[in-house]
Formats: C-alpha cells, sequence, structure tokens
C-alpha cells in the first residue's frame, strides 16, 4: 500500500471514528443509566435532580451495588455506615436486614435523602453540595466561614482538600454529560 493510500485511510478511519463518537447511540452507551426507575424515584420523592444522582453513583461506585470504599463507604452512593444510621433515623426509613446498604433501592434512597438535606443546607447550590458529600458539610462550612473557598464553580481549584477538588469536578462533569445526552428523558 503506498503512502497517500495509508494516509487517506487513517484519514477515513479518523472521520468515522469522529462521526460514530457523535451519535446518540454511542454517547448512551458511553453514559449508561442504570437503576433509572429507582433514581426516578427517589429524584421524584426528595427533590433533587436525577441527573446529579446519577452523576453521584457514576463517581462513587461506577453503577456497582457491591463496592466498599477504603474508608468504609458502601454502595451504589458509598455511604459510610454512620451517616446510614443517621439518615434512616431522620428520614424514618425502614431498611429490611443489617446489610441494607447494599441494597440499590435503600442506598439511592438514604443517598438522595442526603443530598436533599445538603441542598437545602446550602440553598439549592449544587457545587456546595457535592463538596459536601465528599468533604462532608462540616468541612465545607469552615472553608466557606473561613474564606478558604466561596463556593462557587469557578473557583473550584481552591477547595482545600484535593480529592474534594477532584471529585467535584468530576461530579459535574458527569452531571453535565448525563443531561446533555438525556435532557428531559428523565425528567
Amino acid at each position: 500500500m503506498t503512502r497517500s493510500k495509508r494516509a487517506f485511510l487513517f484519514l477515513f478511519v479518523l472521520m468515522a471514528v469522529f462521526f460514530l463518537i457523535n451519535t446518540p447511540m454511542v454517547w448512551k452507551w458511553m453514559y449508561p443509566i442504570k437503576y433509572e426507575k429507582e433514581i426516578l424515584e427517589a429524584s421524584s420523592r426528595y427533590q433533587v435532580d436525577p441527573y446529579l444522582i446519577l452523576a453521584v453513583i457514576r463517581s462513587e461506585s461506577g453503577f456497582q451495588p457491591d463496592r466498599v470504599s477504603k474508608k468504609g463507604a458502601i454502595g451504589l452512593m458509598q455511604v459510610m455506615p454512620e451517616t446510614a444510621e443517621w439518615i434512616v433515623e431522620q428520614a424514618n426509613l425502614q431498611p429490611s436486614g443489617e446489610n441494607y446498604l447494599y441494597d440499590p433501592v435503600m442506598n439511592i434512597h438514604i443517598g438522595t435523602w442526603y443530598l436533599s438535606f445538603l441542598e437545602k443546607r446550602y440553598e439549592g447550590d449544587p457545587v456546595k453540595m457535592i463538596a459536601a458529600y465528599n468533604a462532608g458539610p462540616g468541612k465545607v462550612s469552615s472553608w466557606l466561614a473561613k474564606e478558604q473557598w466561596n463556593g462557587k464553580r469557578e473557583t473550584i481549584e481552591d477547595i482545600p482538600f484535593g480529592e474534594t477538588r477532584l471529585y467535584v469536578q468530576r461530579v459535574l462533569y458527569y452531571h453535565d454529560r448525563y443531561q446533555n445526552i438525556y435532557s428531559n428523558m428523565l425528567e
């Protein structure tokens, strides 16, 4: 094969890949929705953006309900057992069994209730909510009070914890992706 034919073939393959990637089918394959019914139910019940729930689940567990973090967070939304106990009491939930954090339905309800709690605490500001979901509301409130971070999306790089900074960026990225791909499908 001549050099010009290889170059043409390479260019053709690149163009084909570009056009394939920009199809809705490929985007939906890259950003799947799992547990759609459960997410929509929790979203409606606790008035939380379903795309945010999807983004948190994708960031936290990659949709793996049996995921356990090094720190001990469990399930799809990676909820710490102590936080889950507090939420179960506050939200008057009725989990069945002691391994309820592994149950996708219960885990989604617990995590979504917590996002709703954080949404109220931070007056609907998703950036602060996401940061607090990762670092805890005490840390985020402290950063805001000490003016270490102003809580805005434009200043995420000022978040004092690198893990939280990357987490917020990742969740916002996934949120925007899911919203663009599935716009109006989940609402």
